[in-house]
């Protein structure tokens, strides 16, 4: 009865049939623990979220989560999200779930340019996949979106319309994401023969409130900017806000532009003008690839990189000033 129920090719179709119908009639439920420990297995995928800025309240994120769960689900796993923010060391917390065994691997989300924990997990050779790179050799699987090719396709779109005067709102550019996204900012320029300003690249928080901060300081200069780039679609909202506080027509008298293309973006006063990521698809495709890893079947592609998708909306138009 074990191996019908546990779907061994030994067993014939027929058996398995009779044998399924009578555990259903018996209100059988099979012992998922019992089945773990004999496979060795926990079935769960690890999440653990930085212990700085959680981001439940990212809509980018909640995408991202949305298609990892889904995945898990279809493949019959559970997904452990650590939301333990008591521990300064983040490795640490890594560390504690490799003892433990708690889970069978981990998506790694908000890769930074020096990662320790995936420094740990390598040493430890314990399986993982990363959303992001790192600087240095990347010998690891991972799924990227191109983030210094997306910020030059924004830059290369507002200097068409007739822009000179750009800065840029960043989150912390020890992330790795939001580092590349700044050096396409500062390549774009660089190659149509456009001065950067260091003074005008500002690194803040993640979030609106830390766009309109930076989005305000910028705009209320002597010589303001005819263009904020913002590395997220959060930051490009916020400075949006500081914009009409005083007064300004986004897409007439300043273009704003975001990127990752979250839903609020589409329906923002006046709609965004972004780089498109699909972050439940990432999701799913990263929780895949783990499950390959657990189950020590080959990748298929070990590391991708998405090509970006400029999406072009009415808060950016031609220089006015």
């Amino acid at each position: 009865m074990s191996r019908a129920l546990g779907g061994y090719d030994d067993v014939s179709p027929e058996t398995r049939k009779r044998v399924l119908q009578a555990a259903q009639e018996l209100g059988y439920e099979p012992n998922i623990t019992a089945r773990q420990l004999q496979k060795r297995r926990t079935d769960t995928i690890g999440l653990i979220l930085p212990s700085f800025n959680p981001r439940f309240s990212d809509p980018f994120f909640s995408e991202f989560l949305t298609g990892v769960v889904e995945e898990t689900t279809q493949r019959s796993f559970d997904l452990l999200v650590s939301t333990d923010v008591t521990t300064e060391d983040e490795t640490s917390r890594y560390l504690k779930f490799i003892r433990s065994r708690r889970v069978d691997g981990f998506i790694v989300v908000r890769t930074q340019r020096q990662d320790s924990r995936i420094t740990l997990l390598k040493k430890h050779n314990y399986p993982f996949v990363a959303f992001g790179r790192v600087e240095g050799e990347n010998d690891f699987p991972f799924i990227d979106e191109d983030g210094e090719q997306g910020i030059q396709q924004i830059v290369n779109h507002l200097i068409e319309l007739g822009h000179t005067r750009f800065a840029c709102i960043s989150e912390p550019t020890y992330l790795m994401k939001s580092y590349l996204r700044v050096q396409g900012f500062r390549k774009a320029l660089a190659e149509h023969g456009l001065p950067i300003d260091e003074s005008r690249i500002i690194a803040g928080g993640f979030r609106q409130k830390s766009g309109q901060q930076i989005g305000g300081q910028l705009l209320d200069l002597d010589d303001p900017p005819t263009a904020i780039v913002a590395v997220n679609d959060l930051l490009a909202l916020g400075a949006m806000r500081a914009a009409r506080e005083r007064g300004l027509v986004i897409g007439q008298d300043v273009s704003i532009t975001g990127f990752d293309d979250i839903v609020l973006a589409e329906y923002a006063h006046p709609p965004l003008t972004t780089v498109h990521q699909p972050a439940r698809r990432i999701g799913t495709m990263l929780c895949r690839m783990l499950v390959k890893l657990i189950n020590r079947e080959s990748l298929d592609q070990k590391q991708v990189v998405l090509q970006p998708e400029l999406i072009v909306r009415q808060s950016t138009g031609p220089r006015r000033r």
